[in-house]
């Protein structure tokens, strides 16, 4: 804390002006940015919440040129994290295949979804141009084959 003193008042008394040091705030805060930045781009994967199906096996892919389709359990259906409304989810879908320059799509259902909705899905996604689809799942150790 930085104190200065000043000129002598009429009466004679000294006056103390006092500063706060606004920098070790500014590196806390900063500091608390930095770890809330970090850990919330590391706890979103997908931005959807959805509980994956368990396999005993999974393949790891590289997704950076895949298009994402996610179905809730409500039926609600995403492209890329983004909900899409039923109606424009054809062009929604061939517009993302584009920007992607991919055929590759990755369903990502959740375990309480609708069977016939995934099925539509995968019929829409075809006539949009995609050629590899595959079904997202999570690996689970007990059902592994031995």
């Amino acid at each position: 804390m930085a104190m200065g003193s000043s000129n002598n008042n009429s009466d004679g008394e000294e006056q103390i002006v006092s500063e706060v040091n606004l920098t070790p705030l500014i590196d806390i805060m900063l500091v608390l940015l930095i770890i809330f930045m970090v850990t919330s781009t590391a706890a979103l994967e997908s931005g959807l919440d959805i509980e994956l199906p368990k396999t005993s096996i999974t393949n790891e892919k590289k997704q950076d040129e895949i298009l994402i389709i996610t179905l809730d359990k409500s039926g609600k259906v995403a492209l890329q994290g983004k909900y899409v409304e039923d109606a424009d989810l054809p062009a929604a879908m061939v517009a993302k295949l584009q920007e992607l320059k991919t055929e590759s799509v990755i369903l990502e259902g959740d375990t309480q979804a609708f069977l016939g909705k995934a099925v539509e899905i995968m019929d829409v996604a075809k006539s949009a141009g995609a050629k590899n689809f595959s079904i997202a799942a999570d690996e689970d150790p007990s059902k592994r084959l031995k």
